[in-house]
This record gives structure tokens, sequence and C-alpha cells, in this order.
């Protein structure tokens, strides 16, 4: 049982949906977001979702695509990932950390030693968003084999004839894009997610948590009442883009996981 599976075992338990925080490794800063990175779990945020940045992430709006601009500037690099989630696990081996991200990267690291790497640093699952079910020899089934989680992403466009596909060796959980688009584009309503969530779960049996579109502690709350997660990133990292401290950034995502953990 992963990190993940015990921690929704857990909310289960308690009737709670849970809160799922996105930042981008390295934004601003290094040492800014390992700040922002420790104080998540005591600001409420269940699973962190921790973006590796990329000079090419085409399925990420302005908001992510400038974090991981700033990131990559700053000298973040995939090891350095690894490092900072290394150093987040010398005081916390219980939150479970999702990496999303790009294959280049890995693949130039190489899977192989990569999965070696990434299950040292105390990562717990994947999220690749250009690696379609077609093309699980290259990292999912080897992911799997190595005990972290491969995360699949769902969309409004995810067909009764495409799900299957996307449910084949996913395993933690299914994050449902409740947008058509980017991240940090339009905004989503639980009365349109609620019936896609329903019909994800019970093709999957798996937790479907819900993400894009979802900005504000009433958002997040909407979200939760229908599905078993809500993830929020963009208004996250808009609020570090405005130069909050790390302080004021954990003040906002603790309002979040409060509006999802009222749900």
């Amino acid at each position: 049982m992963s990190r993940i599976d015990r921690k929704f075992a857990e909310l289960k338990a308690q009737g709670k949906s849970a809160f799922v925080s996105y930042i981008m490794a390295g934004d601003p800063d290094y040492d800014t977001s390992l700040a922002v990175m420790k104080g998540l779990p005591a600001a409420g945020v269940d699973i962190i979702e921790l973006g590796a940045p990329f000079t090419d992430p085409m399925a990420d709006g302005p908001a992510i695509q400038l974090a991981g601009q700033r990131a990559l500037a700053a000298g973040m690099t995939l090891n350095k990932v690894l490092a900072m989630i290394t150093e987040f696990r010398k005081t916390d081996d219980t939150t479970p950390i999702v990496l999303m991200g790009y294959y280049n990267p890995i693949y130039n690291h190489g899977v192989d030693a990569f999965l070696v790497d990434a299950k040292a640093a105390g990562i717990d699952g994947l999220i690749v968003v250009d690696l379609p079910p077609e093309e699980d020899e290259e990292l999912c089934i080897p992911a799997n084999k190595a005990g972290l989680n491969f995360i699949r992403l769902a969309t409004p466009t995810t067909d009764a004839k495409r799900l299957p596909k996307v449910l084949q060796n996913t395993s933690g959980f299914i994050y449902y894009v409740a947008v058509k688009g980017i991240t940090g584009s339009g905004s989503a309503t639980a009365a349109t997610v609620a019936p896609e969530v329903a019909r994800i779960q019970k093709a999957g049996n798996l937790p479907v948590c819900v993400g894009f579109g979802i900005k504000t502690p009433q958002d997040a709350e909407n979200m939760a009442r229908v599905a078993d997660g809500a993830v929020v990133g963009s208004a996250i990292v808009e609020r570090l883009a405005a130069g909050q401290s790390p302080e004021q950034v954990l003040g906002f995502v603790k309002e979040l996981s409060d509006g999802a953990h009222r749900a």
C-alpha cells in the first residue's frame, strides 16, 4: 500500500475528501519553494503535487508556464527537484508526493536511473501528461513495477470507448481535468463535473480528484463534495508570482484546504 493509498483510506475513514496542492519546484527559487513545500502539510494539504519545470509545458497555462520559466532561470534541474524532495523527506515521511511533468527530462535522465532515484528521494506517484496509454511500456509499467503509482488524466472528452484505455495500468488516483484546455483556464461547476466523476469512479474503482479551474475555497468545497479530492495549482502559483511570502501563500492554501475538508 503506497502513501497515496493510505492517505485516501485514512480520509475515507474520516468522511473527508482530499485536498491536493500543486507548486512548481524551484519557483521562484529553490529555497522559497522548499519553504512552501515544507509548510503545505500543516496548511492542510493531503497530497503534494510537485511540478518539474520543463521548457515546453504544452498542457499548462500562463501561470504555470511562467512558474516553470522562473524555476529554470533560477537554475532548477530534475536532479535539484529530486534533492528538494529528499530534503523534504528528512522531516516528513508520511505526506504523499506526486511528481508532475513531462517525459523529456525523465528520458534524458534515463528511465531506469530515474525510477531508482525517484524512489530513493521519496516520490510516491507520477503524472506525465505527454505519455498516453499507448506508450505504457516507456514509463508507466516500469514505474508500477518500481512501486510508484502512475496517475493518469481523464478529461471531458474521454468517452466510454477511450476510458478503459486511460484506466489501464493506472494506480493511486485518477486526475479528472474539469475543463477543456490548459491549466488555469475557465472554471468548472460541480454540477457538470459530478456525473463525470461518478462515471470514472464506477469504471476504474479508484479515487477521482478534480483539477483545473478551481480557484477559491468555495470552488474547492464544491468540487470536494462530488469527488474524492480537489486539486489547486494556478491560483497558488499566481500568489508566488505576485511576490507573496511563503507564509502568505500558505495562509491561502489553508483557506483552500479548509474549504475542501468542509465538504
